[in-house]
């Protein structure tokens, strides 16, 4: 079954074809849950919420563009809307007077892996985190980051570059 098969079934609300789709998706959303939420069990519900969006959804996808993408972006917004019923984004973390950290030693991110360098974001405080996220991995502007947080563009430029500054630090100490 081919993904335009796949969509189909799903859209009809065949369990199999759902199943499929499922298992052919899951770990690539994972990951996406994975980069917003606080640990493995938040991400776990993330997905599963943002399935149930998806086959709520599924109805209303065109075919034009990309599936993936599609559902990347349900599964973002599903992370953001759990963010904001939890006030996350509203909350702030001082920073000792991060305008004098040094820049990242760059030697330093090719002695890790990628993986530990998204264990080292996934460290981040959530507001950070989330704006990072949207920002640097999934490429939205601040426009947009703002818009979708209910933060002022601004805010959203401060907190990514605080977000860098934290994970420079972090670098800095490996």
């Amino acid at each position: 079954m081919d993904e335009i098969q796949l969509i189909k079934g799903c859209k009809e609300n065949n369990p199999h074809a759902q199943k499929r789709l499922y298992d052919a998706y899951a770990r690539k959303m994972m990951a996406v849950c994975l980069r917003y939420a606080n640990d493995r069990e938040s991400a776990q519900d993330l997905l599963q919420d943002g399935f149930i969006k998806v086959f709520t959804a599924i109805g209303s996808y065109s075919g034009s563009g990309s599936f993936e993408g599609w559902m990347r972006r349900i599964f973002v917004n599903t992370a953001l809307e759990s963010l904001r019923k939890n006030d996350i984004l509203r909350e702030t973390v001082g920073m000792d007077h991060p305008d004098t950290l040094k820049e990242a030693d760059y030697s330093a991110i090719e002695k890790i892996s990628a993986d530990e360098l998204m264990e080292l974001v996934r460290e981040l405080p959530p507001g950070f985190r989330a704006v990072f996220n949207m920002f640097a991995i999934e490429g939205y502007s601040h426009r947009e980051i703002g818009e979708a947080l209910g933060i002022n563009e601004s805010t959203s430029r401060s907190q990514y570059t605080r977000a860098k500054k934290l994970l420079q630090k972090k670098l800095n100490n490996l």
